[in-house]
């Protein structure tokens, strides 16, 4: 399995024939700086954990171009469906759902944010629950992005039920949990074998870095990558 960071909360994960884009915040990105053309060249799957803008991102466009398979709540399913979207590749679920991927599935388990997007309107469009995607492969590592969201206890009962392997894990502070507390989640709630720190550096109001999680996670025992953007991982 080879994972790529595209910044923020974007990670491209590819596993034999199956090509996936997570939360694709491309164009938008100013940390990426490049487009969304190369990242989803071939990509069969887009999965979105929440409907915010640095979330959604390119998600439309993308879809549109490719062909993929929408994966995500319903409410951003059914919107992106009034947006152009084709009705006949969208998989939508929620919280405590897993649907069929074609080779692989993908459960939906809580998040601790919000979920809506802004489309410059007076009002943000309601987008329902934010969801961590957990991927099951049938020969691979299970892979566990947790979207945006603060620690909770029931992430004991998440690792129980899915025992993942590999966690995304948000660290930047002010809109999901800091470094330090991300750490405490990954240690007491997970046996995670590989963790890669995401949601830092983009703007200047969030953590700039990963020390603090780095720091945090120092030993665990659980190997910590942090890669740069656009860096190639295999897992």
């Amino acid at each position: 399995m080879q994972i790529t960071w595209l910044g923020h909360s974007a990670f491209r994960i590819e596993s034999g024939d199956t090509k996936i884009l997570i939360d694709p915040f491309l164009t938008g990105n100013p940390a990426w700086g490049k487009g969304w053309e190369e990242a989803a060249e071939g990509v069969t799957h887009v999965m979105l954990t929440h409907g915010h803008n640095d979330h959604v991102g390119d998600a439309l466009e993308i879809l549109k171009k490719t062909g993929a398979m929408l994966v995500a709540n319903f409410e951003i399913c059914m919107w992106l469906v009034s947006r152009g979207a084709d009705d006949k590749k969208i998989n939508p679920g929620n919280t405590g759902g897993t649907v069929d991927c074609g080779g692989f599935t993908v459960s939906f388990v809580r998040a601790d944010h919000s979920s809506s997007f802004n489309t410059g309107e007076e009002r943000a469009v309601y987008l329902g629950n934010p969801l961590g995607l957990i991927l099951h492969f049938p020969n691979e590592k299970t892979v566990y992005h947790m979207g945006d969201t603060d620690i909770f206890s029931d992430m004991a009962l998440i690792n129980e039920l899915h025992q993942p392997q590999i966690g995304i894990v948000p660290i930047g502070d002010r809109f999901t949990m800091g470094g330090a507390v991300a750490a405490l989640a990954c240690r007491r709630f997970f046996k995670f074998e590989t963790v890669i720190p995401c949601h830092f550096g983009t703007f200047g109001i969030i953590d700039q870095s990963a020390d603090k999680f780095v720091e945090g996670m120092e030993g665990s025992g659980t190997k910590v990558l942090t890669p740069k953007l656009g860096d190639t991982l295999t897992v």
